[in-house]
């Protein structure tokens, strides 16, 4: 008696094809994913080893060179420019101020003309010329600084001598005598005034 090999199952068949008694075969959990997908990965951005695509990992290199080429290019830019407007305003300043000590000197040459005719009348002229000078650079936002008998202050006086309290008849501490006059403030000076001052008590 020959054995029966089994029958192959074949493929499924189709809802038509099966009959009513008939249950129809299961397909292995995730098959169909894995038929149409074998990454399993469909819509993620990602390959199947789970990195990212090149869509999603960010701009190319040659794109970030660029980027960065035009940076440094409009920094330059910038640069050029904020030297350019920085000497322009320093030229421009000096004009300013050259411009305002032009009254002085045409005074200076006044004096001198009138002392020609009357010497006597150049002591006046010089003084005429010291006012207006201070004037000016009191303008500029540097004021003469010629007091004594003040508290000696070191952002305004520059020490050139000591003398004892008793001598200067000013307390100790104190600025005795100013043998130079400064100009400007605590916070901008143009030259501090020099001074004597007094020994503190206790030296």
């Amino acid at each position: 008696m020959t054995a029966q090999r089994p029958e192959s199952p074949g493929p499924p068949l189709s809802a038509e094809q099966r009959s009513p008694d008939e249950p129809a075969r299961q397909e292995p959990p995730g098959s169909e994913a894995t038929a149409s997908d074998p990454g399993g990965a469909v819509g993620t951005g990602q390959r199947p080893d789970g990195q990212e695509t090149a869509a999603a990992a960010g701009p190319a290199p040659a794109e970030l060179e660029d980027r960065w080429r035009r940076t440094a290019a409009d920094l330059d830019n910038l640069r050029k420019r904020y030297q350019r407007d920085l000497t322009r305003e320093r030229g421009a300043e000096r004009d300013r101020v050259a411009a305002a000590f032009l009254p002085v000197l045409d005074n200076i040459d006044l004096a001198l003309r009138h002392a020609e005719a009357d010497p006597s009348s150049i002591v006046e002229g010089i003084r005429a010329v010291r006012e207006q000078a201070m004037a000016l650079l009191s303008g500029l936002g540097y004021p003469r600084q010629e007091e004594s008998g003040v508290p000696f202050d070191p952002a305004r006086h520059e020490v050139v001598g000591v003398v004892a309290p008793e001598d200067a008849n000013v307390p100790p501490g104190a600025v005795a005598a100013v043998v130079r006059p400064g100009y400007g403030a605590p916070d901008r000076q143009l030259r501090p005034a020099s001074v004597t001052v007094t020994r503190a008590s206790g030296d």
